[in-house]
């Protein structure tokens, strides 16, 4: 009798909070932004991502364009730009007696700037971070493979983050 007398006290408190689930509380991120916009897919496609520098800011943009477009290539005349400035680093981890490091982290730290190309205003501006494990072992090769692919992964992980919050913002501001 006592746990069904907690339990309908449990679900008396949690209805008033669902109720205003329906009232545009929350609104799916991908799904139809009836409430006055576009899909946020269809906006994220109007977006340009300028070059980033290296290899892995190169890895960055392909994932963006790729994300924004499926695949589609660069888009002709974007209503947005973003323009991304990372820094890479290296953290060395479980570093031995002798000096030697163990595993090691790679590290991006990814400033940007979403630009609406009509006016040239910054509507939204941040820093992205992502990082990624690797070990390190005695073979160099295996070493330098182990640190690229740290590298990808954190590139994606910079990637996803940048998309989400891009698409975000375009969703709220529509």
């Amino acid at each position: 009798m006592r746990s069904a007398s907690r339990l309908a006290l449990a679900a008396a408190m949690v209805a008033p909070l669902l109720a205003g689930c329906g009232s545009g509380g929350f609104r799916p991120l991908y799904g139809s932004a009836s409430v006055g916009g576009a899909q946020a897919d269809a906006k994220l496609a109007q977006l340009a991502v300028t070059t980033i520098p290296g290899r892995v800011g190169q890895q960055i943009r392909n994932e963006l364009i790729f994300q924004a477009t499926g695949g589609g290539g660069e888009v002709q005349n974007p209503a947005y730009r973003l323009d991304v400035a990372i820094r890479e680093s290296v953290t060395s981890t479980l570093v031995r007696i002798d000096g030697d490091s163990g595993s090691q982290i790679f590290n991006i730290e990814a400033k940007f700037q979403l630009i609406r190309v009509a006016d040239k205003s910054v509507v939204l501006s941040g820093t992205s971070y992502g990082r990624a494990s690797f070990e390190r072992n005695s073979s160099i090769f295996s070493n330098v493979r182990a640190r690229e692919d740290a590298e990808n992964r954190a590139a994606k992980s910079v990637a996803e983050d940048l998309k989400s919050r891009i698409t975000a913002h375009m969703g709220s501001s529509a």
